[in-house]
This record gives C-alpha cells, sequence and structure tokens, in this order.
C-alpha cells in the first residue's frame, strides 16, 4: 500500500464487509460493498460508489472492516517478561491469587521493560488494537516508546501510598509511606501533562492510584479531585481477589466498592479493574449485596481482563449479569499474549461456562465492549465506531484468509476462528501501523531477543527477592522435568 501524505484523502473502496455505527439505533451494523474515504486523521465518508476526488485508493475487495479496537487495562512492559512463569502458578495461602508472591519477583530491569513494551504494543496491533490504556509505573522513554510504535495511547502513571510485602507464604504487610505517595502522585502529574503535549498528537492521560489497598483515603479523594479538574479518565485496582476484599473488610467493616465510594472515588470517571469480587459474590460470603447498584447508580465503568483470571479459576460473575445491571464494560489484556482478538473469545466463552448458559451474553455484546464501551470508559469520543467525523482508526481483515472461510457472519467467524491470523491491515489516525499482518514501526523479533535476555537476567535475582529465597525453578516448575539421558 506504500506511505502517504496524511493529509491526502484516501479511499478504501468496494469493502465486502464493514461495521459502521448507525447513528439513529446508536449501535453498529453491517454494511455490504461500501466505500470509506477519510482525509487526513478523520473519516469524511462511508457510502457506496463514491465519486469524490481522492489521492489514493485501496482495494477492500475481500476485506472485513471494523472500528479499531480498545484495550482498556494493560501492563505491557512487564507482563510480557512473564511468559512461561506465571501461566498456571499457585499461591496456596493466598487463595486464587499469584498477585501478592509473584509481582513482587518478577519483573524486568529498565532494558526489558523497554522491549517488554515493544513486543506487547506490536502483538496489540497485530490483533487490532487500535487504543490502549497502559498502567505502568513511568520510566524514561515510555511515552516515546508508546508514540513511536504509532498506536493511540492513555498513559495512566500509577502511584502509591503503600507497597505490600509477603511476609510468608500466607500473609502479607503493607509498607506506608504516604509522602512518597504525594511525590508519586505529583511525577504523575507531571507525565500526564508531557502526555498531553506530545507532539505525535495520539497520547492522552488517564489519573491512576494502583490499588484500592495500597492508597490512603486522601491519595483517593485528592486523585479523583484531579481527574475531576482536568477532565481525565480514573482507573484503580478495585475488587480484584478475595484476600484484598477481606483486608478492605477489616480496614474499614466495607467491601472495597463501599469504602471507595465512601472516599470519593467511585464516580462516572472511574474505571475499576477488575471489580469482580463485589459483596454479592459467593466466595466472599458477605453481609450486604449493594455494589453492582453502587457501580451502576454511579456511572463507573469495569475493565475486564478475563485470561488472567481464567488463569487461576477465577470469573466475572458473570458479563451479562454486569450488562444487565447497567454497568458499562470495557476489556483489557492485562497479561500476556497481548492478543486482543482471544481476549474477547474468552470473554464470550467464561461468561458463558460461568452462568451455565449462553444466553448469558452475545457476541454483540463482546464487540460493543471492546469497542463503544472502551470508549466511554476512556472517555474518547471519536474512537470506537466508524462515522463521519470519528478518528480513522479501523482493522482490515482478509475474507479469504482460510481461517475466515467458509464466510456466512464476518464477526463470528474472526472472533471464534481465525482471531489475529486473518487481521492484515490495520490503520491509527489514518496512518497505517500494521501491513500485511506485520507492525510498520517495531522490529518485533528484535524486541523478542532483548525480552529473551531480559528474562533470563530477571531469573537470575528471584532468589533475593522471594520472601523465602526459592528459585524459579520451584515457584514456577517446569512442566516435565529435564533428563540427562532416556533409559
Amino acid at each position: 500500500m506504500g506511505e502517504f501524505n496524511a493529509r491526502q484523502t484516501t479511499v478504501v473502496r468496494n469493502i465486502d464487509w464493514l461495521i459502521a455505527w448507525d447513528g439513529a439505533s446508536q449501535s453498529h451494523v453491517y454494511l455490504r460493498d461500501v466505500d470509506l474515504v477519510f482525509a487526513g486523521t478523520e473519516i469524511t465518508h462511508i457510502e457506496s460508489g463514491f465519486s469524490g476526488p481522492s489521492d489514493r485508493d485501496i482495494d477492500g475487495r475481500q476485506s472485513f472492516v471494523f472500528p479499531g479496537l480498545i484495550n482498556v487495562h494493560s501492563h505491557p512492559n512487564g507482563e510480557a517478561l512473564r511468559k512461561g512463569i506465571t501461566d498456571e502458578v499457585l499461591s496456596p495461602g493466598f487463595w486464587h491469587t499469584s498477585l501478592y508472591e509473584f509481582l513482587t519477583v518478577y519483573n524486568p530491569d529498565a532494558d526489558g521493560a523497554k522491549a517488554g513494551l515493544q513486543v506487547a504494543l506490536a502483538e496489540l496491533l497485530k490483533s487490532g488494537v487500535t487504543t490502549i490504556a497502559d498502567l505502568s509505573m513511568p520510566f524514561d522513554g515510555w511515552l516515546d516508546i508508546l508514540a513511536d510504535s504509532g498506536i493511540r495511547a492513555v498513559a495512566a502513571p500509577m502511584f502509591r501510598d503503600a507497597r505490600w510485602r509477603p511476609l510468608n507464604g500466607h500473609q502479607l504487610a503493607y509498607d506506608w509511606d504516604e509522602g512518597e505517595g504525594q511525590e508519586m502522585f505529583a511525577e504523575a502529574k507531571r507525565v500526564l501533562d508531557l502526555a498531553a503535549q506530545h507532539p505525535s498528537g495520539r497520547l492522552s492521560g488517564m489519573v491512576s492510584p494502583a490499588q484500592v489497598d495500597t492508597s490512603s483515603p486522601n491519595l483517593i479523594t485528592d486523585s479523583y479531585q484531579y481527574a475531576e479538574s482536568r477532565n481525565l479518565p480514573y482507573t484503580i485496582h478495585t475488587a480484584q481477589s478475595v484476600f484484598e476484599f477481606h483486608e478492605m473488610v477489616r480496614r474499614h467493616g466495607v467491601s472495597p466498592i463501599q469504602w471507595l465510594n465512601e472516599v470519593g472515588g467511585l464516580g462516572p470517571l472511574s474505571l475499576l479493574g477488575h471489580g469482580i469480587f463485589l459483596d454479592s459474590h459467593p466466595w466472599v460470603h458477605w453481609s450486604t449485596n449493594i455494589d453492582m447498584d453502587l457501580l451502576a447508580e454511579s456511572g463507573a465503568s469495569i475493565a475486564h481482563c478475563p485470561t488472567v483470571f481464567s488463569r487461576r479459576g477465577i470469573t466475572l460473575r458473570t458479563v451479562g449479569e454486569y450488562l444487565r445491571a447497567g454497568v458499562n464494560l470495557g476489556i483489557g489484556t492485562d497479561t500476556y499474549p497481548h492478543n486482543f482478538l482471544e481476549e474477547m473469545r474468552t470473554a464470550a466463552i467464561a461468561a458463558r461456562i460461568t452462568a451455565g448458559t449462553v444466553s448469558d451474553l452475545e457476541s454483540r455484546d463482546i464487540f460493543n465492549m471492546a469497542t463503544t464501551g472502551g470508549a466511554k470508559a476512556l472517555r474518547l469520543d471519536d474512537v470506537g465506531h466508524l462515522s463521519v467525523g470519528a478518528k480513522a482508526d479501523f482493522v482490515m481483515v482478509d475474507t479469504k484468509h482460510p481461517s475466515m472461510m467458509p464466510l456466512r457472519e464476518p464477526l463470528r467467524s474472526l472472533l471464534y476462528v481465525a482471531a489475529d491470523r486473518a487481521v492484515r491491515d490495520v490503520f491509527v489516525d489514518g496512518l497505517q501501523v500494521v501491513k500485511d499482518g506485520d507492525p510498520v514501526h517495531i522490529d518485533l523479533q528484535a524486541a523478542s531477543e532483548a525480552l529473551q535476555a531480559a528474562q533470563e537476567r530477571c531469573l537470575t535475582a528471584v532468589p533475593s527477592l522471594d520472601w523465602a529465597g526459592r528459585g524459579a525453578d520451584e515457584m514456577a516448575p517446569m512442566v516435565f522435568e529435564t533428563a540427562t539421558a532416556l533409559d
């Protein structure tokens, strides 16, 4: 397709299938044999037989085009390194979670963080993601790596008043330092300003106290008020483990959602990751049943990240129940692999298994979560849908790819069969960022090699970081023993 001047008018002609936004019904609809026209960063026409002037034509035949997908919750610089380590780990004393023993041990160094971010961004782009919310501790070069990839990014520099520390296999210590929390908050504000001013024009920010159990009431209140003053989205990890639920009950006598509401952190700006363990969840056996109503009434959104929790036998209960209650949901990867189409598939399957019925949700619900639901959560009104005036962020799928054939229902074929294998081209702001299945601006092989070296460095440090001095092979054993010879 070649390079072109972004100010020029481009026509993608004769698209077989396109998911457009119908303003009258406020819903996505299929269009057949249609032209998509964009000039600069914005869509100018969606119609059949466009006859206006154009500077470049793209053949849309044998293509399925849909709006770029929105990843509302990810930690790309750190999670990519944990491949082959945290796939099926168990912390028996912390019951169904490996947060506390493993996330304090398996972390990249500076070079590893950069390589991990590039690998994750490449995987996301290849699976149709055009907007990412990146929840990270800020590091040198972070914003530029995001921008250089070509993706649209919402940077969420995290801050906190406390760090958790495993005392043993079942107890957690919280090391509180509210002065450090304020310093981190100040640094986050500086980074948010840099994101807003970035010359790429594709970066924005989100206020992000890290976790509900590592934030003081003052930090929650101050940071939410700051988000309001800047009209920024606000995100915090909340209701993500049984341990956290009971820790918040021990401190305050109420659920994490109720406490967040009491201290001013629950409102229309709030995007809660992961919002699983509400007071109605059967695992917590709690005496109230008001959290779901609080979420709906506040206008808060949930960042649903099914893969990382399904690995531990945990699911949202259920996606359909949240939607029927009126809660807005978006989808996030949170962990590796950063394959967003597979994440969407997992969301659908896990919901139906948990509910015990296919009717818990429909494929359109999953697609809405990945597009308009994500856009609402991130307070972006010009992405997540294809209509005149929206950003030219879109994905082109090869309908003749064997995994898409036979083709009757393109979205189902993509979600339940083809996934990223059939993604051919991706555009952000009218610029091509994936061409013939490969990221345009990232050398994925080189980044993967650098990540391999970073993981090896990380593994050597594990015994010095683990509370029990265990090595990686003890904490996360290999699937099979390595034999020296066969008998």
